[in-house]
This record gives C-alpha cells, sequence and structure tokens, in this order.
C-alpha cells in the first residue's frame, strides 16, 4: 500500500489498524530545537478521543502516545519523530461477521477489489481511528506554527439543517471548546445536540460543516502551480474519512457574485502593511497567501455504519443482511473538528519550510 506519507519537507507517514495492537507515524522534516509540549500534544489527542460525550462513540481508548525518538531533553532533534498510541479497547471479535460481507458505503468491497485481502476488524487501515496519528503530527505541527503566530481554528458549524447564522466575526470561536458538539454559538449548539440525540435512537447518522479559520498567515505562502496553498488543503480534507467537501473563500456562493463584487480591493492597513478591503479569496490569491485570514468548509457526509439492518452482499455475491451492531459515532463533526484543524497544521508547516527556498 503506498500513499501513507502527506506533506513534501514537513511529512508526516501513519502506521497501523483499527483493531491492532497499536497505531503510530513517523514525523521528519521538523526543524530541530522546537520545544515540545506532551501536555498540548495530550489535549488535542483528547479533543478527537472516542468516548468523550453521549453523542460521540463509546469505544474506550485513553490514545495515550508513546514518543520513541527524535525528541531529547524535551526539544526535537531534528531527527525522524517517532511515536505508537495503543488500541486498548480492541474488540476484534466484534466484526467475525463482516468476514465475507460488504458494509453499504464502506472500503470493504474496494480494498478486497485492490488489494485481494482486507482486514475486517472495524474496516483495518480504512477505520478512522488511523487519524489519531495525524492529530499527534499536526499538534507538532502547531506548536511549530505558533512560533511564527499562526494560530487554527475549527468549529462545527452546520449539522444536517441546522446551520450557524453568524458570521466569524461574530463569534467567540473559543467558546466552541465549551461545547460537546464544538459550536461556539451555545443556542445553535443546543440544537444540533437535540438533533444528534434524536437521529441516534432512530439509529441513523447525520453530516454536516465544520468550518475553520486560519490567523497569522504571513503573505508568501503556497508554490502556485500544481502545489497551490488551496489545492494541498483541498487534497488534506478531502483525505479525511468521511469527508465529501472542501470550499475556501466565498466558494460555491462565488458563482453568485460579478467580478466587480468579488474582487478583494488592495488598500494600505493601519501598520503600513498591504491588505484587501474584502476577503472573498479567503486569504489565498494565485495558491499563494496574501496575509488576510485563510478560512475555508468541509463538508462530512452521515457515517456510513448505522444501528439498522442493511442489505447487502457478500463475496460470493449472495445476498445478505448486515445486522445494525457496533460502536459508533452517530455524528462525526463534534471529534472530526481537532482532525480538521490538525491537516490544516501539517500542510501551513510544509508551506512554511518550503518558503523559506523561495528567495534569497
Amino acid at each position: 500500500m503506498s500513499g501513507n506519507t502527506f506533506g513534501t519537507l514537513f511529512r508526516l507517514s501513519t502506521f497501523g489498524e483499527s483493531h491492532g495492537p497499536a497505531i503510530g507515524g513517523v514525523l521528519d522534516g521538523c526543524p530541530a530545537g522546537l520545544l515540545i509540549d506532551e501536555a498540548f500534544i495530550r489535549s488535542e489527542l483528547q479533543r478527537r478521543k472516542p468516548g468523550q460525550s453521549h453523542i460521540t462513540t463509546q469505544r474506550r481508548e485513553e490514545d495515550e502516545v508513546h514518543f520513541l525518538s527524535g525528541i531529547f531533553e524535551g526539544k526535537t532533534t531534528g531527527h525522524p519523530i517517532g511515536f505508537t498510541i495503543a488500541n486498548a479497547d480492541q474488540k476484534p471479535k466484534d466484526y467475525d461477521h463482516l468476514k465475507e460481507a460488504f458494509r453499504p458505503s464502506h472500503a470493504d468491497y474496494t480494498y478486497q477489489e485492490k488489494y485481494g485481502v482486507r482486514d475486517y476488524r472495524g474496516g483495518g487501515r480504512s477505520s478512522a481511528r488511523e487519524t489519531a496519528a495525524r492529530v499527534v503530527g499536526g499538534a507538532i505541527a502547531k506548536l511549530l506554527l505558533h512560533t511564527y503566530g499562526i494560530r487554527i481554528q475549527a468549529y462545527v458549524s452546520q449539522v444536517a439543517d441546522v446551520a450557524l447564522q453568524k458570521s466569524v466575526d461574530e463569534l467567540d470561536l473559543a467558546a466552541a471548546e465549551e461545547s460537546i458538539v464544538r459550536c461556539p454559538d451555545p443556542e445553535t449548539a443546543g440544537r444540533m445536540i437535540s438533533l444528534i440525540e434524536e437521529v441516534r435512537k432512530a439509529g441513523d447518522t447525520v453530516g454536516g460543516i465544520i468550518s475553520c479559520v486560519i490567523k497569522g498567515v504571513p503573505a508568501g505562502l503556497g508554490e502556485p502551480v500544481f502545489d497551490k496553498l488551496h489545492a494541498d488543503l483541498g487534497k488534506a480534507m478531502l483525505s479525511i474519512n468521511a469527508v465529501k467537501g472542501f470550499e475556501y473563500g466565498a466558494g460555491f456562493d462565488a458563482i453568485r457574485f460579478r467580478g466587480s463584487e468579488l474582487n478583494d480591493g488592495f488598500i494600505k492597513m493601519a501598520n503600513d502593511r498591504i491588505g484587501t478591503s474584502t476577503n472573498y479569496s479567503g486569504g489565498i490569491q494565485g495558491g499563494i497567501s496574501n496575509g488576510q485570514d485563510i478560512y475555508f468548509r468541509v463538508a462530512f457526509k452521515p457515517v456510513a455504519t448505522i444501528m439498522r439492518d442493511q442489505a447487502s452482499v457478500d463475496a460470493a455475491g449472495n445476498e445478505v443482511v448486515i445486522p445494525g451492531k457496533g460502536r459508533h459515532d452517530p455524528c462525526v463533526l463534534p471529534r472530526a473538528v481537532p482532525i480538521v484543524e490538525s491537516m490544516a497544521a501539517l500542510v501551513l508547516a510544509d508551506h512554511l519550510l518550503r518558503g523559506r527556498t523561495a528567495r534569497v
């Protein structure tokens, strides 16, 4: 299997399966001398871990990271950073009924066709369990970005048809962590939670949208042809389980504007820096950051595993019924917020290092 590494200079490779002994990763290209705050990394993992509220999966994993290399006396050495996260609450026998059957809208059939073999224990490598390793890499990327004054904040802005109506400038984004659904508006968060509870009781699942804002990004990050900053952000987000769509800046709404309305005019800011009067570009122009806030949205589908029986077929094409059982999120959005932030951090850290080679 190829495609397990993300990034060019700041590179994360992940390994492991959902119900194997552990998952983990190797982070290469991190500059030497970066102070590693293990408490911060642990807190990021706690934001993603299962079983954190009644609206998430009840699988119990403490997600304690164990670093194997690349850190000495609390700082990075410039060598590869290896780490593992044990799978403590693995129950592979719970998936024996899926040895031959293909679950609707999962990777079971496609993995079988591609490799001729598949790990049916919770999806194996295709499980969202793998994203815990991304959060570790993303947390280290965040620590690097913090030294440059770059901050990333994601939040749930929509669950099904319950949408946050306030603009980002009207919100206290820090309040997102005060809600189990990670929506920064208490009234909207309450309606989202009620909907998720209703859907869960019905044995179903629901999707929605995560919005993300990146502040403090300097102008000049991104490569202008194939590795545009927004293209790499799009790839990063679309690599996350259950993601169906990505848009940045005005996104698909841009089609409703005339060019004269959508253009971001340049102005001289109070600090003598060049800025723009509007930010329909979402902080990126020509594939390169322009110094304004970067903002984007990520659409997540309803989780494919539902607590209802579903018709399917087995490897021989015989009709079977997939029983509705297991430990799964009725809505993946609350736990996906730190994953979105982590993938964004990996992209920004990579382009920050790549940007050092752009000029004398």
